[in-house]
């Protein structure tokens, strides 16, 4: 198994520097672009201010007032995040609503969750799990009818496996 302290490796491409960009607004408050370049340094992506604010501008991502009265990025289609986000009450909402009526099964077996959905669901039910950020889960694949969830080690898995089944378990 490789350390769970690995951060995210991603190519040095435009594309992954959007989608680093895109994650980083629905995982953190970001209320600057100087935080976002911060944020984004640590991943080991290095960008101009003027780049960052061309491509916040390609994404059409807005400054938007939040509920606690902070001003920060946001992208028109994501949620606003909120700070400490990995399961906020919203989210997990929003997950126990869609993924009640589509997940039929979970199975743990070492740091993967075979997820078993109603046929055609299961990329649906992926995007889902990929769009919001759950500690430990490093990403999905999806078939038709089944999602496999790739969890940083084994222990994770299980904790993870167990959390999943009671949101699809959970009567909204």
């Amino acid at each position: 198994m490789t350390d769970s302290t690995t951060p995210l490796q991603r190519p040095a491409s435009r594309a992954a520097r959007l989608n680093a960009i895109e994650q980083a607004l629905a995982d953190h408050v970001v209320t600057s672009q100087s935080r976002l370049s911060e944020i984004l340094a640590d991943q080991g992506i290095e960008v101009t201010q003027a780049t960052l604010s061309r491509d916040l501008d390609e994404m059409n991502a807005t400054k938007t007032r939040l509920p606690d009265g902070k001003v920060a990025y946001t992208i028109d289609d994501q949620p606003i995040p909120a700070a400490g986000f990995d399961g906020d009450e919203r989210s997990q909402q929003q997950m126990t609503r869609i993924l009640s009526g589509l997940v039929t099964s979970v199975a743990c077996a070492r740091n993967l969750i075979v997820v078993h959905t109603s046929s055609g669901a299961a990329q649906y039910v992926a995007s889902v799990i990929d769009k919001h950020p759950i500690g430990g889960v490093l990403g999905t694949i999806a078939g038709d009818d089944t999602v496999l969830v790739i969890c940083v080690d084994d222990a994770m898995a299980e904790r993870r496996s167990a959390w999943l089944l009671e949101v699809a378990s959970t009567q909204s």
